[in-house]
């Protein structure tokens, strides 16, 4: 009996060592361990992570529910020998890192292109990178975030690689199909135009007093500036400049001072379009406002609707070159890279000719070295002027 029972105590211990062993094994293969998620090539909308300082771990950032933070993070694989062509929209001081390396910082507002394979480290490729975007004084945009692999199959790219180096982007390929829908219509709308008005579109477009020297009142001048066929041509000329600056600037937030408050995806190109309208009609008609409230600080009253006139008058004949200088961007911008810096030109002497055209017609009714002159135009031309030239022509990167 007493060997029965030392046997059966030995069984009972080692049957409870087992389940010790066994269980101990179980809570370390239960163990939870955090690991990378398995990135696939390229960027993904819904993948962004953000910082838990509490859990000190990555979490997903869920839009809507988690409040805007000023770094987001996510994995990203990049295939060997292939480049990784990283497209956004940057404010200045944006900076991106890669696996904890800074990799690119934003010296100004624009659009970049950068190219991550070329700037990584050298790693296994079954391992991912962590990409993390960091904006200190504000937060990222992460919508304008895009991606694109490319393959051994695919042999043509249409945003210029320039290994290291951020570049500005061309308007993808359905962009432009819109803009030629769109710079259709603009000239069947100037056609309807020019025969419901053929002796007033006449008068607006004499060459030969725009650039007379004559002091006498001009026909133009001596008419109301608001009429029907002025607003018809100031919405014209609107939709022009809008379709040409959609063009230039591939999304919205290109422009600095409006990043923050207007968010418009690159795929709504009518809406961009629609945008820029509208702020460039407000710009026109409240330019009407500024003059006359300054005209009325600086007692020059007179001259308030012969320079509104003129303003307008320039504007609408300067204006007729911005379709031809569209369609010549679009054709060329594939094929001869210049053409974008052309075009941005055009925007430039545009708006430098209004302001040099109104004050040419100013100091032929009262001379510039007026000090009251002098400072009425600088407050109503050459500081909207400067500020115009910031947002929609001095905002690409060197």
């Amino acid at each position: 009996m007493s060997m029965g029972r030392i046997a059966h105590h030995l069984v009972r211990w080692l049957l409870v060592s087992l389940l010790v062993w066994g269980g101990s094994n179980l809570a370390r293969a239960a163990e939870y361990r955090p690991l990378p998620p398995a990135a696939a090539p390229g960027l993904s909308a819904d993948n962004w992570l953000l910082h838990d300082a509490t859990g000190n771990r990555l979490i997903l950032y869920l839009p809507g529910y988690h409040a805007p933070a000023h770094a987001y993070y996510q994995w990203v694989r990049l295939l060997p020998r292939q480049p990784f062509q990283l497209a956004f929209a940057a404010a200045p001081g944006l900076s991106l890192f890669l696996d904890n390396q800074l990799i690119f910082t934003a010296a100004k507002a624009g659009r970049y292109t950068i190219d991550l394979a070329a700037l990584a480290a050298a790693a296994p490729a079954s391992r991912p990178h962590l990409l993390a975007v960091w904006q200190p004084d504000g937060y990222p945009s992460l919508s304008t975030f895009t991606s694109e692999v490319a393959v051994a199959a695919r042999t043509t790219v249409r945003q210029p690689a320039v290994t290291g180096r951020a570049v500005l982007r061309l308007p993808p390929a359905q962009s432009e199909n819109v803009l030629l829908v769109l710079l259709l219509l603009l000239g069947l709308l100037y056609g309807v135009v020019r025969s419901a008005y053929p002796a007033g579109l006449a008068r607006i477009f004499q060459v030969n007093e725009l650039f007379g020297s004559s002091a006498e009142p001009q026909s133009f001048l001596a008419r109301p500036a608001f009429t029907w066929l002025n607003l018809g041509l100031v919405v014209l000329f609107s939709l022009s400049l809008a379709l040409l600056l959609t063009a230039l600037h591939t999304d919205f937030s290109s422009l600095p001072l409006l990043q923050q408050v207007l968010n418009v995806p690159d795929s709504a190109i009518v809406m961009r379009v629609l945008l820029y309208t509208s702020l460039i009609l407000a710009f026109i008609f409240g330019k009407y406002i500024l003059v006359e409230l300054l005209s009325y600080i600086f007692d020059l009253r007179p001259l308030v609707n012969l320079h509104y006139r003129e303003f307008l008058r320039t504007t609408l004949l300067l204006g007729l070159l911005l379709p031809i200088v569209l369609l010549l961007y679009l054709g060329l911008n594939d094929h001869w890279t210049p053409i974008v810096g052309l075009a941005n030109g055009f925007v430039l002497l545009l708006l430098t000719l209004t302001v040099l055209r109104v004050a040419r017609t100013l100091h032929q009714r009262a001379s510039l070295l007026n000090l009251h002159l002098f400072a009425y135009l600088c407050a109503t031309e050459v500081l909207p002027l400067a500020v115009l030239l910031k947002l929609i022509v001095f905002t690409y990167p060197a």
